[in-house]
């Protein structure tokens, strides 16, 4: 053969050889190493159902159910498998039109692709679920899966428990080390969020045999692939329903907030907020259309006041004030200051409701009139101490305390959120007034809880708790146990059991400040809170509000002698803190600790629960406010997102509330509240009017 033709013969050869080797590449590609085809071939096969864990319980102190699980459904569709679905009969009962079916459709695939089962229909109601399984054979494609819900019993703690939705692209990128699937259930705020890894199980896949014609025939290999669902684990809370469900009772028609804790153990023993909602109202089928009702309230009911609500503590600062000058042998509690009627020393009158004389002849008279002479005049005492070298160093000494005793910092709580109120820096204070030339008058009202100062109502209820204790607290929380514990579950409580001493201050200063706040009850600002038989050690607070009426506010613990609860109350533009605050909390108080309410007071719970306390300026407000971003927003509303609230804290100096609106500092992301009025100046610092104020 001439060598020419050997030469193309070879070509040849390697033509075929080349095309041989392509082929037999793509046949191992598909037989092996293609996933998708694999997938889609299976899916021809094998029906692969997910079976959903029932989520863990959550249960209150006397072991009650605050939430429990019930089943419902969702209509799941594998769009590549539609082929002969009666679209029409679907549509009549879904009650949707054709356009809407190629929506869902589409979004069924752009999420989860074609061939992956996604919830057409989620949680369909138990009407739709009887036409629907009765017709299901029209819907080739089309399933009915099994999806625990949530219901609440007691219909009560929504901000406290949170609600759960599904998943989204960007939640399973956060967490895609932990199993989640397009589909899935998880927790999005509250308890249901901080504890998801506990609550939320493992879930199970059953196997399934199909025909030619999609018809299961039955297990796949006697269910030998197939893996069972593994329910979530149980929480015990020291959360206390039934004062739960008073707390949210007495706050009715009202904004603000009631925390109770446990100081012995920082157990949460209630945790209310108004408004707020019925948990029920983001469960079942009708979850979106209340979840974008919720959000577009102008009150705000999906805001846990108690964690992001900041307000001037006002006088149940005063306790604290007391504390430091002790600590530190400044006064002791014999320790007197001529009042009056009002503070004079720095040049402007901080005013006292109280006239007569001798009403803050000692400490403990002092306090239980609430004098804001007196505590003016110890917390310049405190900043301006001859043992630091400039008021700068006395108050960043006197900051350390407040830091200590839980103020301005996040307590770390087990609830998404929490807020760490404002005890300012000295870095504020110079650009306030131009470099380091301020001293204690300039921040005066520091002394009287205001100015600049924020705490969340859960920093005032753990005040409380670190005064009974006298020097220690625990960091509140709410569950104080899960089910089966393990030794990796202590990255959930393991903190929440080790008591903090935060100072070094003498049992006899706490005892001559618990005196004081007895006396509060006994012949103070606080005699309405009294309980037959219980020793009350209390303070209340009425923050000066400049756009509205006062905030009213009460603090307190009991009883005296092994105390067992502390509260904090903040009732926003209700006037002096013993008007509707007291009255809040000694109800709440008695309840606790008396396993019930005494007949003589039940129309008292009537009373408050029934008042109406939100001024309609402040429903203006709101209203006007928000309308316009809300309805901007009312078309971007997710029920499966958690609504983010963030503060953002303003930089002008103030005499008294930060805000006209209660709680401006609670700003949505997508909501931030602008404020009105200039900032002041550093040459207007001085006010024009006498500073009035006193709990």
């Amino acid at each position: 053969m001439p060598v020419y033709n050997q030469s193309r013969s070879r070509v040849i050869q390697l033509i075929f050889i080349a095309i041989f080797l392509v082929i037999i590449g793509q046949l191992l590609h598909l037989q092996l190493f293609s996933t998708d085809l694999k997938i889609q071939a299976e899916n021809n096969a094998i029906f692969r159902k997910v079976v959903y864990p029932d989520r863990g319980i959550i249960y209150d102190r006397k072991k009650r159910a605050v939430l429990e699980n019930t089943i419902m459904y969702d209509l799941v569709v594998t769009p590549n498998q539609i082929k002969g679905t009666d679209t029409a009969a679907l549509c009549k009962i879904l009650s949707i039109d054709t356009a809407e079916f190629r929506k869902r459709m589409l979004t069924a695939i752009l999420k989860n692709t074609s061939y992956k089962p996604s919830a057409f229909a989620a949680l369909v109601s138990p009407d739709t679920y009887a036409r629907l399984n009765e017709n299901m054979y029209k819907f080739p494609g089309f399933v009915l899966q099994e999806r625990p819900v949530r219901s609440y019993p007691y219909s009560a703690a929504g901000n406290v428990l949170g609600y759960i939705g599904e998943v989204d692209t960007s939640y399973l990128r956060r967490h895609k080390e932990e199993g989640y699937e397009m589909g899935d259930y998880a927790g999005l705020t509250g308890l249901e969020s901080k504890y998801e890894p506990v609550l939320m199980g493992e879930r199970g896949v059953k196997r399934y045999i199909r025909d030619n014609k999609n018809r299961i025939q039955g297990s796949y290999e006697n269910g030998m692939y197939d893996t069972a669902a593994v329910a979530g684990r149980n929480l015990y809370t020291s959360m206390d329903v039934e004062l739960q469900q008073l707390a949210e009772k007495l706050l009715g028609n009202k904004i603000g907030s009631a925390v109770a804790i446990d100081p012995k153990t920082g157990g949460i023993l209630a945790m209310a907020t108004s408004p707020s909602y019925n948990p029920n109202l983001l469960t079942g089928s009708e979850r979106r259309k209340n979840f974008s009702q919720l959000f577009l309230d102008t009150s705000r009911p999906l805001l846990n006041r108690a964690i992001k609500g900041q307000y001037p503590p006002g006088s149940t600062f005063k306790p604290m004030g007391a504390l430091v000058a002790l600590d530190e042998g400044l006064i002791t509690p014999s320790y007197g200051y001529g009042c009056g009627g009002a503070y004079y020393a720095c040049g402007r009158p901080v005013k006292c409701e109280h006239h007569d004389a001798g009403h803050a002849a000692s400490l403990r008279l002092a306090l239980a009139h609430s004098c804001n002479s007196y505590f003016s005049q110890v917390f310049r005492m405190a900043i301006d101490n001859p043992a630091y070298k400039s008021p700068q160093e006395g108050y960043l000494k006197w900051k350390e305390y407040m830091n200590a005793f839980g103020m301005g910092v996040r307590l770390d709580v087990d609830l998404p959120s929490e807020d760490k109120g404002n005890i300012p820096d000295t870095s504020r204070y110079n650009k306030d007034f131009g470099g380091t030339r301020w001293n204690s008058c300039n921040i005066l009202t520091l002394g009287i809880g205001q100015d600049r100062m924020l705490a969340t109502p859960l920093q005032l209820a753990n005040v409380m708790c670190f005064i009974a204790n006298k020097g220690y607290y625990y960091t509140p929380h709410f569950v104080d146990s899960i089910e089966n514990e393990t030794v990796a579950d202590s990255v959930f409580v393991g903190k929440y059991r080790r008591k903090h001493q935060v100072t070094h201050i003498s049992d006899e200063d706490f005892e001559a400040v618990q005196l004081a706040m007895l006396d509060v009850t006994v012949s103070g600002t606080a005699m309405i809170a009294r309980i037959d038989g219980i020793d009350i050690c209390a303070k209340t607070g009425t923050a000066q509000n400049p756009h509205g009426k006062n905030h009213s506010l009460f603090v307190a613990f009991a009883p005296k002698e092994n105390p067992r609860i502390a509260i904090a109350i903040v009732v926003e533009n209700a006037g002096f803190g013993a008007t509707w605050a007291a009255p809040i909390g000694s109800l709440m108080m008695e309840k606790y600790l008396n396993d019930t309410i005494s007949a003589k007071r039940l129309p008292e719970v009537e009373r408050i629960s029934k008042a109406d306390l939100i001024p309609v300026a402040i429903k203006q407000w709101y209203a006007k406010q928000d309308s316009i971003k809300l309805a901007k927003l009312a078309k971007q509303i997710d029920a499966d997102k958690a609504p983010v609230f963030e503060n953002t804290n303003d930089n002008r100096k103030h005499t008294f509330d930060p805000e006209a609106d209660p709680n401006g500092k609670d700003s949505d992301t997508t909501d931030t509240i602008k404020k009105t009025g200039p900032a002041v100046k550093p040459e207007e610092k001085q006010l024009k009017k006498p500073i009035k104020g006193n709990g």
